[in-house]
């Protein structure tokens, strides 16, 4: 059920007259829920809103799939930025990068520099990227090519992302785990064969479970991103047993999703890093918010009434 409603939002979303409406009018009808802003200087000014609560910050400037050498170029670039008004303003805030707007798919050689000159800022301003994974097709070209950056920066400037719902990611995780890598588990939210991804939403859940428990007790530093209470007081009481400090790991969640409970995870002493995307790019990621929970479909809809 949950795939089917997956696959039903995702392919309306990639209807071209729904994808032209939604590009016009979206931050108007509900968009700007999930997306801090189009403007860099704005998503800074929500990302210190949110250091003012107490949450720590993931920014990310939306997206994905470039084919242009010039685009993966300007990302790189707005990337750089980021990290350096970041550190300007002294606010609690990270990056997040994905690959395929670098220019993985141009040319993996190309995409390494581009991430060699975001990951330069982040060592001289004392700061971190994390390396968003993709659908299945560039999974295994983002992991070689984070490993040849984590040789030479080290896991206290980059990290990487893993998706509980791809069968491999197990192995993936032992093998990172064995080198200390700060990692991020979510669940996973692209659209994958049954022959590569668990299709079941229980199955999901409890690999998930399994990922979070060994990368903790194996001593590294773990991004649990989910807005799944039973998970979240599972990954608690765990800690709690193994004697785990709640500086060894964060919780993180969306920005817009859960704004009550990231406050009283944050109350309770807890580390909360909410992940902030801004830029005009918004589409895959909006529609990919939906596809993942179709519930946030009502607040689009009330913004349609309200316009």
């Amino acid at each position: 059920m949950d795939n089917m409603l997956r696959s039903a939002v995702l392919s309306v979303a990639g209807n071209r007259a729904v994808r032209s409406f939604f590009r016009k009018y979206g931050m108007r009808l509900g968009v700007a829920r999930f997306v801090a802003s189009e403007q860099l200087e704005a998503a800074l000014d929500v990302v210190l809103r949110l250091n003012r609560q107490g949450l720590m910050v993931t920014l990310d400037y939306l997206g994905e799939s470039v084919t242009d050498r010039a685009l993966a170029e300007e990302a790189a670039d707005q990337a750089v930025l980021t990290l350096r008004r970041i550190a300007e303003r002294k606010l609690n805030a990270n990056v997040s990068v994905k690959l395929t707007q670098l220019g993985l798919t141009i040319d993996p050689a190309f995409c390494e520099s581009m991430m060699s000159r975001i990951l330069d800022e982040a060592a001289r301003t004392g700061n971190f990227v994390r390396i968003d994974m993709e659908d299945s097709s560039v999974v295994q070209a983002t992991v070689d090519l984070f490993e040849k950056l984590l040789k030479r920066y080290g896991p206290k400037r980059v990290g990487l992302v893993l998706q509980a719902y791809l069968y491999r990611t197990q192995a993936d995780r032992e093998r990172l785990g064995s080198q200390g890598v700060n990692v991020r588990i979510v669940k996973g939210a692209y659209k994958e064969p049954k022959e590569v991804a668990f299709p079941r939403k229980k199955d999901v859940d409890a690999n998930y479970v399994r990922l979070v428990e060994a990368h903790l007790a194996q001593g590294c530093y773990t991004a649990v991103a989910t807005h799944d209470e039973a998970i979240i007081k599972q990954t608690i009481h765990y800690a709690r047993k193994k004697g785990i400090s709640p500086e060894r790991f964060e919780f993180q969640m969306l920005y817009g999703i859960a704004g009550e409970l990231q406050l009283r995870l944050v109350r309770d002493g807890y580390r909360v890093r909410v992940y902030t995307p801004f830029g005009e790019a918004w589409y895959p990621y909006f529609t990919r918010r939906i596809a993942e929970r179709p519930a946030n479909l009502w607040f689009v809809l009330k913004g349609m009434f309200r316009a």
